[in-house]
């Protein structure tokens, strides 16, 4: 006996589109499209604004602790004017005395002209065989004052430009001030705002953020100010020791330097100092320079250095480099300056919401709770440990 049911063809499913239905599907896909494009068009056109905001709002969360102790005392705003008037007060300490050694290089490299020019005329008649003065050169320079022309009118050009590029970079800078003091001055309010948008579930979880970020990114920016007063402490007392020219400013430069520009900032601390002493009338000075340089990087790696950033955020040092040169490629010197704070930021976000669990004792390193007796009973490898139950509770601003 054979089954009906099997003979009989298989039920097709018709799906009705209504012209209606149709017309609204196309003019949500066009009007996505369209925003998509908007959104785009915005980034590109204002992408160096949107990074200053980034920035001034990143400055704003490294003077969160000080601004806040200061708002205990006077108004918010008030508080966040001090701060940033420090800031730059020391900005303009160092700029003038740099700017004063500066000054020196180039007046003593102007002096030094002429007679650099005759050494290197004297070298050249003895190689060659020929007989060469100043007073030949300049006679050939009159000569060619087509060439002058063109090579002044090219002076002049860059000047143009440099002039413009200065005007730029101030404008530039009192946006950045401006927004700096509102989003510091107006940081709690800005920080109920942001929690406002999201369900009120989420809020707590969005003002742990906001506080980690504020914590870790001051504390960072603390050690690095911690260790540049050290770094340029020692280096001063010992330029001066020495006798170094300049020795206030270049000790500055090479506490900042090595402490705020990441991966090759040691480098280019010492370089200077080095080169000063070299030029100098006593050029065993830069030996010496550079032999505490290196003696002074060697003793702040192996004793204090990683105990002061290991109470703030230690960044491993590949993953630190990496930031740096991802940073450079793509918001240049910014982005070199802020890529190790926010990749410190962003581990430290990580490290908050992420399960930890307790390494099996082959793996735990000797010394270790977990590598101890074999009597012991070691914890379960599959047991979290007690500090990741969930995340701390929200701070409360100062007003």
């Amino acid at each position: 006996m054979t089954d009906d049911t099997a003979a009989l063809p298989r039920p097709r499913t018709a799906v009705l589109f209504e012209p209606r239905n149709v017309w609204r599907t196309g003019l949500v896909v066009l009007g996505l499209i369209a925003l998509a494009a908007v959104v785009l068009q915005v980034l590109r056109a204002g992408s160096s604004l949107l990074f200053i905001v980034f920035t001034a709002w990143f400055v704003s969360l490294a003077m969160e602790p000080a601004v806040s102790r200061l708002a205990r005392r006077m108004p918010r705003g008030a508080a966040t004017g001090v701060v940033m008037l420090g800031v730059l007060g020391f900005v303009a300490l160092f700029s003038a005395l740099f700017g004063n050694l500066v000054v020196q290089q180039v007046t003593s490299l102007v002096e030094t002209i002429p007679s650099l020019v005759d050494q290197a005329l004297d070298y050249v008649d003895q190689q060659f065989g020929v007989r060469y003065s100043l007073d030949d050169l300049l006679a050939q320079v009159q000569q060619n004052a087509g060439s002058a022309a063109s090579v002044a009118g090219t002076v002049a050009g860059g000047i143009l430009s440099f002039v413009g590029a200065l005007a730029g970079a101030v404008g530039t800078f009192f946006i950045f001030a401006l927004l700096l003091f509102y989003l510091s001055a107006d940081g709690p309010r800005l920080r109920r705002w942001i929690a406002s948008l999201f369900p009120p579930r989420a809020q707590e979880a969005t003002l742990v953020v906001w506080d980690t970020m504020a914590e870790k990114t001051g504390r960072y920016v603390g050690a690095r100010l911690v260790l540049a007063t050290v770094n340029g402490t020692l280096s001063a007392i010992v330029f001066a020791i020495i006798g170094l020219p300049s020795w206030l400013a270049l000790a500055l430069w090479t506490g900042i330097v090595a402490q705020f520009i990441p991966a090759i900032g040691t480098y280019i601390s010492i370089a200077l100092p080095v080169l000063v002493g070299a030029l100098s009338p006593n050029p065993w000075l830069g030996l010496i320079v550079l032999g505490w340089g290196v003696l002074y990087q060697q003793v702040e790696n192996l004793t204090f250095e990683p105990r002061i950033s290991a109470r703030a955020v230690n960044v491993n040092p590949a993953v630190s480099f990496s930031s740096v040169i991802l940073g450079t490629s793509m918001f240049g010197v910014a982005g070199a300056l802020l890529a190790i704070p926010v990749v410190a930021m962003l581990l430290a976000l990580l490290d908050l919401y992420r399960t930890r669990y307790e390494l099996v004792p082959a793996l735990a390193e000797p010394g270790s709770a977990a590598a101890g007796d074999d009597d012991e009973p070691a914890d379960d490898a599959g047991e979290a440990t007690p500090q990741d139950e969930g995340p701390p509770r929200a701070q409360q601003p100062d007003a």
